[in-house]
Order: C-alpha cells, then sequence, then structure tokens
C-alpha cells in the first residue's frame, strides 16, 4: 500500500520464460482494479528486463522506497524472441494447437532452474503511476 492505493503487479504465463509485467491500482484490496500498464516503460524485449517479479517491499526507514524482487529463471535463454514464443503458448491457452508452428521457437531450450538469479530495482512513481527502470548498479543509501 503507498498513500492509500492498493498496487498489484502481474505478468502472463509462458512456462519458465518471462513476460511484459502489468500493474493495477485500486482503493481497496478487492478492488475494482484499474490497470495502468507495463511498469517496465523503457524494456525493449517486453520481457520485464527478462525476469518475472514475485514481490515488492518497503524498505524500512525510507519515506517511499519500494523494491521489486524478480526471479530469472532461465538466465542463459535471455535472447529468446518474447513476441514468437508468446503467440505459441496464445495459441497452446486458446485450444489451437494445430494452428502452431513450432519452427517460430528455438526447441533446444534447457530449462535448468537450477542457475536461476535475481533481479532487484527501486519502483519510481509518477503520481499514481509505477515504473520500473533497468539499473545496472544502485545502492539504497541513495533513496531518502
Amino acid at each position: 500500500m503507498r498513500c492509500g492505493k492498493h498496487y498489484l503487479i502481474t505478468s502472463g504465463t509462458t512456462g519458465y520464460l518471462p513476460n511484459p509485467s502489468e500493474v493495477a491500482v485500486s482503493d481497496t484490496w478487492h478492488g475494482p482494479y484499474t490497470v495502468l500498464g507495463n511498469p517496465h516503460v523503457y524494456d525493449s524485449s517486453d520481457t520485464s528486463f527478462h525476469s518475472q517479479i514475485s514481490s515488492v517491499f518497503k524498505v524500512p526507514g525510507k519515506k517511499d522506497l519500494y523494491i521489486a524482487l524478480a526471479d530469472r529463471w532461465l538466465p542463459n535463454e535471455m535472447d529468446k524472441d518474447y513476441h514468437r514464443y508468446s503467440k505459441i503458448y496464445e495459441l497452446l491457452f486458446q485450444g489451437r494447437r494445430d494452428e502452431i508452428d513450432l519452427s517460430q521457437i528455438d526447441l533446444n531450450m534447457v530449462e535448468n532452474t537450477s542457475i536461476a538469479d535475481y533481479v532487484w530495482l527501486p519502483l519510481r512513481f509518477e503520481g499514481e503511476k509505477v515504473c520500473i527502470d533497468w539499473l545496472d548498479e544502485w545502492r539504497i543509501e541513495d533513496y531518502e
């Protein structure tokens, strides 16, 4: 909760491959929620910086610092094109398997989640809008 608003950050499902995130906001836990869009505004890959947000926490002692923790299940597969594999998953979920063209993705992908790593990034707010920018390096001390 921030400034009396409840935020929800979610993403779609494409196995262990990452998806774009989506933020929604509401005045109560029960909604209704208003979708604000993808918080990763500068992520040209549409994969939430090749990760999936698992939680967000407010940093104690900081005025307005929230950190998103994200899983990066397949760090060796970050070259995969979201726009190709998302179409295949969409057809799968719609029960349209006969329309799937598997030549559009690399089937030699290794799902070795034992090498998964994590992404920790601060949230930035523009009014109610949530933004998550890629930072190669950052420090909690740099935030109020």
